[in-house]
């Protein structure tokens, strides 16, 4: 029993490494089958990620306006990840955004260069979220704190349902992270939504008035999962590593402008 419990936190941090800057204890060691594995944490660093974020918003309020609060909380989030889901935001914005063959946008996704629609992404995803946050901190600043925490542990589900659901468009041989090139098992799938889930009824526990916009979150990001799911099959016929990313920024994102959208409901 221990030795399986051991496993699973060990699992947690190879999560935790691989999604963030975060340092994990020596001990835990490394083999590439973990890194498949842990796709059922990812959600939980998340969940860590938002709550640092969170606590810097609700912080900088005391000290600075709201605008500057949540520019802070955003770019914590960054540090934090080192940009990682958000390159991979521009990298599909890329390849994706114009008219090219599958090959040729697999090509684009691949090159470390980014290009107008990548530039162009980033600028609107991160302005997006940034007048999301503004607008809920306005309003409340422990609601923000919420919604950030909320957004960064579901989001992070999305990437596994496309794992799940859909095959490696790319070439396997040369992925960057050749474990995660592998369709995750349904109880993986399983543990991450409900990690979701468990998650959003805690918020709920807290703040009772939050249940309807993190309902209208939960459909929202789901929805965008799901379009995603249909885009890449038609364009891609699977995912890669870049729309992983970029799929999780966009579930962040709905999720985001269904708690401004009932506002009213507070």
């Amino acid at each position: 029993m221990l030795s399986v419990l051991r496993h699973e936190v060990r699992l947690f941090f190879i999560a935790l490494q691989f999604l963030s800057r975060c340092p994990i204890p020596a001990w835990v060691g490394f083999e590439p089958a973990w890194l498949q594995q842990c796709a059922r944490y990812f959600p939980l660093v998340g969940l860590l990620v938002g709550a640092i974020c969170g606590l810097v918003l609700w912080a900088a309020q005391w000290i600075w306006p709201s605008s500057i609060a949540v520019g802070l909380a955003i770019a914590t989030g960054v540090w934090i990840t080192g940009g990682f889901h958000e390159d991979g935001w521009a990298d599909s914005c890329d390849g994706l955004g114009g008219a090219v063959s599958r090959e040729k946008a697999l090509a684009i996704m691949k090159d470390s260069r980014i290009g107008s629609y990548g530039a162009l992404g980033l600028i609107l995803m991160l302005g997006l979220k940034a007048a999301c946050l503004l607008a809920l901190a306005e309003t409340d600043g422990g609601l923000a704190a919420l919604a950030l925490v909320w957004g960064h542990a579901s989001s992070r589900a999305a990437p596994i349902w496309l794992l799940h659901q859909l095959p490696y468009a790319g070439d396997a041989e040369h992925a960057k992270a050749k474990p995660l090139a592998t369709q995750a098992s349904e109880a993986t799938l399983a543990f991450a939504l409900a990690s979701s889930l468990l998650i959003g009824a805690a918020i709920a526990w807290l703040r009772p008035e939050l249940l309807p916009s993190l309902c209208a979150a939960v459909l929202a990001s789901a929805g965008v999962t799901l379009w995603v799911q249909g885009r890449l099959e038609r364009r891609l016929g699977g995912y890669t590593g870049d729309t992983l990313g970029a799929t999780q920024q966009l579930a962040e994102l709905a999720g985001l402008l269904s708690f401004v959208a009932l506002l009213d409901v507070f």
